[in-house]
């Protein structure tokens, strides 16, 4: 567990940093919460101001992304706002602060330069872990709104990354049948010998599938390729915003196309605090 600690402040967030508080009092720590009105804890859990926060804890724990809109601090359970700009970095100092996709909160302010931070988002064993609500997730997407089964389905996913690998093997354990697309030999070599089809990235266009499920950050299914596409109805875009699709195009080819980004948070929100809390130990361990 985390050694150095005294009280651990969570600022902003959503279900997962509930989840994250409520794991940390568990363990033993003194946790102090901030953003989250109408929302009860028990035990060692204590909401407050941001200014108690910052005068009681020593390591501040911020949300997954830090901000939504690079102005405010992602608060899901608040009214309030806190904005990001010098004035909340200097709060901030002799502190350690702790974030998801912490480039956008050094935008906000030169400060943060002079600050210890650490972003638990970028880590192995963080994308690795979080790879599973992601995929599980994307397929329960999948069984709401494809209009037949998964099994016997024809997906496409398109990415053999973390969330590529994980995925493609939990289609196939439904009964999915899977084509994944790489770019890579040796990932082209590692999908033929785990049983799935295979496709070139660049020759994603011209195939035949039912559910599309993209995990590339790039546009990748924009015109040519979506006006290309057979018999697709659903594709379901779970690369970071603003996704690899044109949405514009996929509703003119009569593809329903859905950005599903965050989705740890919002269906495996308990498992996904404890990769957020298991992550920070690694960073205050090392």
């Amino acid at each position: 567990m985390m050694t150095g600690i005294n009280n651990c402040g969570i600022l902003g967030g959503d279900h997962r940093q509930i989840a994250l508080a409520e794991q940390l009092a568990a363990a033993g720590f003194q946790g102090y919460i901030c953003g989250f009105d109408g929302v009860t804890f028990t035990g060692n859990v204590h909401k407050t101001t941001l200014g108690e926060m910052i005068r009681l804890c020593n390591i501040i724990i911020l949300p997954l992304p830090v901000t939504d809109d690079g102005k405010h601090l992602k608060m899901d359970f608040s009214e309030k706002k806190i904005v990001l700009n010098d004035e909340f970095a200097e709060k901030m100092r002799g502190k350690r602060v702790i974030g998801g996709m912490m480039d956008r909160l050094y935008c906000t302010s030169s400060v943060w330069k002079q600050i210890q931070t650490d972003d638990y988002s970028v880590r192995e064993e963080f994308a690795v872990r979080n790879a599973v609500p992601t995929a599980e997730g994307a397929i329960e997407i999948a069984m709401r709104e494809y209009s037949g089964t998964v099994s016997g389905s024809r997906c496409l996913v398109a990415g053999f990354g973390r969330v590529g690998k994980v995925l493609s093997r939990m289609l196939h354990g439904l009964g999915a049948e899977v084509t994944v697309s790489a770019r890579k030999p040796a990932d082209i070599a590692w999908i033929k010998s785990c049983g799935y089809h295979s496709v070139q990235t660049e020759n994603i266009g011209g195939g035949e599938y039912d559910i599309i499920f993209n995990t590339i950050p790039a546009l990748i299914f924009d015109r040519p390729v979506l006006s290309s596409l057979s018999g697709c109805s659903l594709l379901i875009d779970l690369a970071s915003a603003p996704g690899g699709v044109d949405y514009s195009a996929a509703e003119d080819t009569g593809i329903r196309a859905l950005l599903a980004p965050s989705l740890p948070g919002r269906v495996a929100p308990k498992t996904a605090g404890a990769i957020i809390l298991d992550t920070v130990c690694h960073i205050m361990e090392e």
